[in-house]
């Protein structure tokens, strides 16, 4: 696993040695981040599920201003300060454990969670997350393709997705209201 583009590119990131912890492929990211490349630079990004952290430390390199990483998992947050360390990230970043009550609100909310979890369930927790600022806000999904995501869900509106292989990417914003 690689940073794929941007300041870091090139970087190896380390992969977990444990079960359990499903890294989103190099090419998903490249699709990913394909798509949000108009919208990256300068973002507060929220890095939900973050295993690796490599969805986030793409973010960083393509230009966001602020990635927090969020997983419950001891091991991958430390695997995330590894990687940020190896990456000579210098700021912009934190590690945090959940919950996501208080985090504030970001511009781009990208959640990988297990794909055992409902995602309407994930949905309507991280939908107070995205922004509602000049910016607009996003958050996208990545999900098992056998388990659909829904077209709304809480404030949030599907406006596309992307299939790749067994993942699927659902795209949401903030239903004007």
């Amino acid at each position: 696993m690689r940073v794929i583009a941007g300041e870091y590119k090139g970087r190896r990131l380390q992969v977990p040695s444990w079960e359990g912890l499903r890294p989103t492929s190099d090419k998903l990211r490249e699709t990913l981040f394909n798509v949000l490349a108009p919208s990256i630079g300068g973002a507060r990004v929220l890095d939900g599920y973050a295993g690796t952290g490599a969805v986030g430390i793409e973010a960083l390199s393509r230009g966001a201003a602020h990635v927090t990483f969020v997983d419950h998992d001891r091991r991958a947050q430390a695997l995330i300060a590894e990687n940020v360390a190896h990456c000579r990230i210098p700021s912009g970043c934190v590690i945090i454990r959940p919950s996501f009550d208080r985090l504030g609100t970001f511009d781009i909310v990208l959640l990988d969670p297990p794909y055992d979890l409902r995602p309407e369930a994930v949905l309507t927790m991280a939908a107070p997350l995205v922004s509602t600022n000049g910016r607009g806000g996003l958050l996208v999904l990545e999900h098992a393709r056998r388990q659909p995501a829904p077209a709304a869900a809480a404030t949030l509106t599907r406006a596309r997705q992307i299939v790749s292989g067994d993942s699927e990417l659902s795209f949401y914003s903030v239903t004007a209201g």
